[in-house]
Order: structure tokens, then sequence, then C-alpha cells
């Protein structure tokens, strides 16, 4: 048997549920509730990540062995294993949801791999919770994939995010709407483990807060110092202590934000119990990639009508969160100020990275006012143009600086008469471009090595995780691991890989789940 090195800090440290098992209640003066996986019929392996297996001292045997797809599908435990589901609240859509909880996902414990680093192991889709509520606590394998490729996708990108194990086929079917509109069918049902430093969310500390209890929350805000953010427990103890934790939070919040717009990410759902206390990407629902540019899209179908969670707001919808978190550690604080003080470390922070990602993305040695300018107009003609964000920067890196011309970003167009009506403003931002180049001190080679590591060349539009869904419906999961060994290297060219890196095809503009998706999983 299997053995990892477990220390279950959570349910040891806080105060646990009284009443064990599925039964959906409501959960009062507790932070987690016992409660078992519910096991499946036919379990079988379809992916896993080898960098994350590696990490936690996993072998490729290991993985193969009959007796891991019954641990990680729910139908079995290994000694250690404590399995729970944590009580978290949220504001979903900027009004107040109350408690939430984890109402599909079921941590196994904490595991510590070889350099002391902590790891909890999280089954999504492993059946009810106390948190479920109507639903039943599983997950199809469409998301499925989905979240498995882009938990990778995202850490091979260098944005900070949970991770994924494994991603594993259950042999039973989950009947789902996809886009709500009363047409349910049944799915193939699916399991991802999922693994983290800390699945602690905003709604963690907001719940408790809504409630009065501030015992609760402050045996919450202690235990994750201690746990998640040791390096804070030189301070003294109390206010200082917590001022400082808040302002790390928000850093990395800023930080988050900044690298979703790098890339093009849009995280489609972010309430707040959908933000992570360690500032990672959490929760992989109706995600996309922005293809032609557009600030103001939105891949949740939840979200059309009134964008809250679009592109373009994505670092104003962080500032929001974390002013709820703010909200709900106030009575930590006898004065307001320090949460002041760290909501405006967001605002300084993302300010300051919105301009280091504008000097990468461009390949400048630093970005001032002039050039934040310059980026704000290129955005301009991108989104009248209907050009592909990802495309066009990548382009960019080798363009004529002596003579700028619209052919290398001919591939970047989605309609010929949009490429027309701005053409020339866009050659016109070219050459003003290369003007600036002009004056920057670094090297052509400096350059055009900055930009490569800022301007990913592959990243996982849905339209290429929509083939791959098509191919595992169909029985065919090999390109699952093919499509995350090209996610692998997205900052590097791949000769015969050049397929994954072309813009949005026509046939995926409207299809469902290429397009927009929705929260139903």
């Amino acid at each position: 048997m299997l053995t990892l090195r477990y220390d279950n800090a959570f349910v040891r440290e806080l105060p646990g549920d009284a009443e064990q098992g599925g039964r959906r209640r409501e959960v009062l003066g507790a932070a987690w509730s016992a409660v078992a996986p519910t096991p499946v019929s036919a379990p079988r392996l379809l992916a896993w990540s080898r960098e994350m297996a590696q990490t936690l001292g996993l072998s490729e045997a290991d993985l193969q062995d009959p007796a891991f797809a019954q641990v990680f599908a729910g139908n079995a435990l290994w000694p250690g294993m404590q399995p729970f589901a944590s009580n978290y609240g949220g504001h979903q859509f900027g009004a107040w949801a109350g408690q939430l909880g984890d109402g599909r996902a079921i941590s196994l414990g904490e595991v510590i791999d070889a350099h002391d680093q902590r790891w909890e192991l999280q089954l999504k889709g492993a059946g009810p919770t106390p948190y479920s509520r109507t639903a039943d606590g599983r997950a199809v394998l469409r998301s499925s994939i989905r979240e498995f490729l882009c938990s990778e996708a995202m850490h091979h990108l260098g944005v900070p995010t949970t991770r994924a194990l494994c991603l594993l086929a259950t042999g039973d079917a989950v009947v789902r709407d996809m886009f709500y509109d009363g047409h349910p069918k049944a799915e193939p049902g699916a399991i991802v483990c999922r693994v983290a430093p800390s699945f602690l969310r905003f709604g963690h500390f907001e719940l408790p807060a809504s409630r009065g209890d501030t015992d609760l929350l402050r045996q919450l805000a202690d235990f994750c110092l201690r746990r998640d953010y040791p390096q804070l427990l030189a301070l003294p103890e109390g206010e200082a202590r917590y001022a400082a934790w808040f302002a790390e939070v928000a850093r990395r919040t800023a930080v988050l934000m900044a690298e979703w717009m790098r890339v093009g990410f849009v995280h489609g759902v972010m309430n707040t119990d959908n933000l992570s206390i360690l500032g990672l990407t959490i929760d992989y629902g109706p995600y996309g990639w922005v293809d032609d540019y557009n600030p103001d899209w939105t891949p949740n179908t939840t979200d059309a009508g009134g964008g809250r969670y679009r592109f373009g707001w994505q670092p104003k919808i962080g500032y929001w969160n974390l002013t709820r978190l703010a909200h709900a550690l106030s009575p930590l604080f006898a004065e307001v100020e320090p949460l002041q003080q760290g909501l405006q470390v967001y605002v300084d922070t993302y300010y300051a990275a919105e301009r280091d990602t504008t000097a990468r993305k461009l390949g400048l040695g630093e970005a001032g006012e002039d050039d934040m300018a310059l980026v704000r107009r290129l955005h301009e003609l991108l989104q009248a143009g209907e050009v592909d964000m990802t495309l066009f920067y990548r382009a960019l890196m080798d363009i004529d600086h002596a003579a700028p011309s619209l052919a290398p970003f001919e591939a970047a167009f989605y309609d010929a008469a949009k490429r027309d009506a701005i053409g020339n403003d866009l050659l016109d931002w070219l050459r003003a471009y290369a003007a600036r180049i002009g004056t920057d001190p670094l090297s052509q080679e400096a350059r055009r090595e900055r930009m490569r590591l800022a301007n990913p060349r592959y990243v996982l539009r849905n339209y290429l995780a929509q083939q791959v869904i098509d191919r595992a419906e169909a029985g065919d999961a090999s390109g699952i691991a093919e499509l995350l060994d090209v996610m692998r290297r997205p900052y590097d060219d791949q000769p015969g890989n050049e397929r994954f890196a072309e813009r949005r095809p026509d046939w995926a503009r409207d299809r469902a789940g290429c397009s927009m998706l929705s929260c139903s999983s």
C-alpha cells in the first residue's frame, strides 16, 4: 500500500460539525463536516499530471495500480486520510448567498511532500455533502476535463493556481441541464483530484462574520496565519499581524488579476467563494480565453446579461471582493484604517503589475505613462478590428522595426472587413511602437526573449478543450494527455504542433462549449 505523510491540520485545529454524513443542513459554529465520498461503479484513470505526481512522490506504477483508482474515485481510503467538506459562504454575482460550502468537493487530507510542502488532496465530483443543497455532488466528464487541463495549463503559464493530480471516469451517468433551458440529459460522470496548499476562500471568513460568530472568525484567521502564512508569525499577535496578513492577501490577489489579464484568461464566475486566500486561481468552471480581444467578453452564460465578470472588469471585481473580505475581518480590528491600507496595497500592486506586464509584453525595459497610453490605444484597435490577442502579441516579437507592416499579423484577424477598417491606424501604431523601441536600452535579443516569456504561443482555448471532450465522450481519452503535453511548454515554438496555436475556427464561434458555457457541470 502506498504510504503518504499526512498532517491534517484543518480538521485537527478547527472546530468540526457534530453531525457526520452528507445530510443537507445548515452547519453552525464549525469549519468543516466529516463526510465520506460516495462510491462509484467503475472507476478508471483517464489522465494524470506527471509533475504533480512527482511532487507528491507518486510513480507512474503507483498511479496505474488499480488501488489508486479506487481511492481517487472515492471507493476506498488509505490510512491517514480524514475526508471532510469545508463550510463557507459567499457573495454570488454581487449578492450575499449565505452558506455555500463544498457541495461536491471532499478533501481526503493534507499531504506533506519530501520538501515539507503541504498539499491538500480534494476530490471534485465525489458525491453529496451537507453543503450540496439540492444537487447530487457529482461532476460530468466535460467539466472535469476542462478543470484538469486548465489547472495544469495555468501552472505552466506561470499563473498562480490550484493544481490537478488526476482525472477519473466513474462509470456512472450524471444528469445535467447544460444551459438551464429545460433540456437535461445524462452525461458520463468523472472526478478530478485537485491539489493546493490551501483551499481556503474569502467566503470561509465571510460566513462566520455574517453570523456574528467572531470566535470562529478569529480561529480561522489564526489558523490561516499559522498554516498558510507562517512568515507573518514573527509580528506581534493581534491587529498588526492581521493587518499584515490582509495586506498580503490583497497583494497576491492583485498579482493574480494582472496575470489573468496578461495571458487573456477569463475566470467567468468571480464570486467571493471562488477567490483563494492564497491568491491562487481556484474553481475552473465557465472559464475561457479571449480569442478576439474584447474586454466585455464573458464565457459564462449566467453572466451574459450583466457582464459582471467580463474580462476587462476582473481587476475591479478583485478589489470589490477584497472589500467584502475586509468587511468580514473588521470584527478583528478596532479601526478600519489597517483594512483600508490593505485595500490600497491591492491598488498599488495592481498598478505596478500592470506596468510590468505592459513592459514585458511590449519588450520594454520598463513602461512609463506614454507606454501605458500606447498599449491602451493598441487594445482599442484590437477590439475594433476583432484581432486575436494571443496571436497578435506573439507576432509582435518578430516585426521589422525598420518597415512595419500588417503581414506578420494576418493569422490574427477574424474579419477581413474589420482588418481593412483599422489597417491604417494599426500601421500608425506599429510605427509609433517601432519608434519607441528605438529609444529603449534593451538589445534586440533581450527584447525578443522578454516578449517570448510574456506572450504565450499556446493557451487552452475553449475549442481545443471541446475537441478533446468530444473525443473522450466518444471513448477516446488520449487527446487529454496530448493537449496537456502541448500546454506544458506554452512559451515555446513546437514544430508539429502548430494546429494548437491557431485562432478560433469559424465553426467554434457560437458552438456550445467553445464560446459560452454555464456553471452547470
